[in-house]
């Protein structure tokens, strides 16, 4: 008995301490789930809700951004911020840092950090192209030029500048002999004849006029307040940001998508590079894509992968498509045949979604909008020629093209509001007329049903055409000048589109209707948007055209 006694009472010993070690490791983890949390406050507001808060670790190239809840707090996961000494940023509109804040992470331990906002002396620097768009006098038709000139740089340097109407005349006619690639870091000239329509229709001088009233030509500052948007508040402000430098700030990735590997990739829209990442490391790949005519502007725009995971690109100014084989490393190039070549030959877009059908890629020249395909039993192109718009006679100014199941192909009339169907065995084209007149539809995606998403540019919304009902959907986004370039449709029943204008990304839930809108934590030029939805909520990935980064946006719930 004597002896069970004391087995006993071992045994209870024993179950206490498992208990005490298994309480304490509870709580050392409850005490450590965050790396890094604080509050953000500031004298006009108090708490502040919406404001991204970045840690970069000092020598990272990888930035980390969360958001502020109601009450001003926010919190870094511990999976994310490895130890180390962390230079800390916010972004609010019209405030900035009271000060320099960092923060010092060490593992076990919840590192704390307060974050003070003041008023900014400066907003005009820190205004979005949307802000300026709702900021400045002007009727929307005069406004939507605007919408032009966001590729290459921001609007707030057209509105610090002095130039009369006269002065505008001469800006606009230089504008349209640049490369739709050039940047103020890295301009380049078209050659020969090439000119681009940087007008859009529009009346130039008119445009001048109005553009010589509101920037700085005439008064030292501006004759109209600066506004700024709202701060994103609820379930906005449940979010993750994860931003990759890419090696150089001329990068600009145009395109990023995923392989089946989780390899992000990257089309180079200013050179004359394919890249790829390691989302874990933040480590560049550039592999160089051969020159086929010297002298002429470089850059990529599409990317798409094929049945066998190979990236392709079109390889816009040099009058080529190239697909890069990951197993050799190599590129395979495919040129337009010289006779139909030009100054301006710009091969921008494909399609091989349905490519396997019948081995045949569709491919879009932007110098005349002619549709080609190519066989790639023979290597031998074919030119359909360029297609009209039914009632106006005008030409289809296709801004992608995206390729169904049977090898139909779709095309995205930018310059009108029309989404085409070419279909593959006959060749005939249906147009079909987007519920917003002029809602210039841009590049966009076929769905797992056949569905057709794209975005509308001048039309503020997401687009779905349906080709079993031939029935067209809009959602408008909630935010004005929006503008988005792009949509993707995940399987979870989000749809996913992003702006170069709002430095937002916004996430559409097609049964409510309702939109989630993220802010990203510095301005984002942003134009194709992918989404990895191997989770729910999924992943959204895009790229920085003018910040040579990559961008990982992580929706919690």
């Amino acid at each position: 008995m004597e002896t069970k006694r004391v087995l006993l009472i071992a045994g209870g010993a024993l179950a206490a301490i498992l208990l005490q070690t298994a309480s304490a490791q509870f709580h050392a983890q409850a005490q450590t789930a965050s790396a890094l949390s604080g509050q953000v406050t500031s004298a006009e507001e108090g708490p502040m809700e919406g404001v991204v808060v970045s840690a970069k670790k000092d020598g990272s190239t990888i930035s980390i951004s969360v958001v502020s809840n109601a009450a001003g707090r926010f919190a870094f996961p511990v999976a994310r911020l490895e130890p180390g000494h962390y230079a800390l940023k916010a972004r609010a509109a019209g405030y900035e840092l009271d000060g320099a804040s960092a923060a010092d992470v060490a593992r076990g331990q919840e590192a704390k950090a307060e974050i003070k906002l003041k008023k900014v002396k400066n907003l005009s620097a820190h205004l979005t192209n949307a802000e300026w768009l709702i900021s400045m006098p002007g009727t929307d038709e005069q406004k939507r030029f605007l919408l032009n000139c966001t590729g290459c740089h921001t609007l707030e340097r057209i509105m610090k500048s002095t130039h009369d109407a006269d002065g505008f005349m001469e800006v606009i006619q230089r504008m349209s002999l640049y490369y739709p690639g050039s940047t103020p870091l890295k301009p380049q000239r078209l050659v020969g004849t090439a000119t681009r329509d940087v007008e859009r229709g529009g009346s130039g001088r008119k445009t001048a006029e109005w553009l010589a009233s509101v920037n700085l030509s005439e008064e030292p500052t501006w004759a109209f307040p600066l506004k700024t948007q709202p701060r994103l508040t609820g379930k906005s402000t449940r979010v993750i940001i994860t931003e990759y430098d890419l090696p150089n700030p001329v990068i600009q990735p145009h395109d990023v998508m995923l392989d089946r590997a989780g390899n992000v990739w990257y089309s180079d829209f200013g050179q004359m590079f394919l890249g790829k990442m390691d989302p874990k490391t933040g480590k560049v790949t550039q592999y160089p894509i051969p020159v086929v005519k010297p002298g002429w502007p470089e850059g990529t725009l599409d990317l798409e992968f094929d049945k066998d995971d190979n990236p392709w690109v079109g390889v816009m100014y040099q009058s080529a498509i190239a697909k890069f084989d990951k197993k050799t490393e190599k590129f395979q190039m495919w040129a337009i045949p010289k006779e139909w070549d030009t100054d301006g030959g710009q091969l921008g877009h494909l399609a091989i979604y349905g490519t396997p059908l019948d081995n045949k890629v569709w491919i879009k020249n932007s110098d005349g909008n002619n549709i080609y395909r190519l066989d790639l039993i023979s290597n031998k192109m074919e030119n359909l020629g360029s297609f009209k718009d039914p009632q106006t006679g005008q030409r289809i100014g296709t801004y992608g093209l995206h390729s169904d199941a049977q090898n139909n192909v779709y095309l995205l009339d930018f310059s009108a509001g029309n989404i085409v169907k070419i279909d593959a065995k006959t060749k005939n084209a249906t147009v079909y007329q987007t519920p917003t007149p002029d809602s210039r539809p841009r590049r966009g995606r076929v769905d797992n049903e056949g569905r057709l998403w794209f975005g509308e540019y001048q039309g503020n919304a997401i687009g779905m055409f349906d080709p079993k009902t031939e029935h067209m959907t809009e959602w408008k986004v909630p935010t004005p000048w929006s503008a988005p370039y792009d949509a993707v449709l995940d399987r979870n029943g989000d749809a996913w589109t992003g702006s170069m204008l709002t430095d937002l990304v916004a996430r559409l839930d097609i049964k409510s209707g309702q939109y989630t809108e993220y802010m990203l934590p510095r301005p984002t030029n942003i134009r194709r948007v992918y989404v990895d939805d191997s989770k729910n909520p999924g992943t959204l990935w895009i790229g920085s055209n003018h910040g040579a980064s990559i961008v990982k946006v992580e929706p919690l719930d």
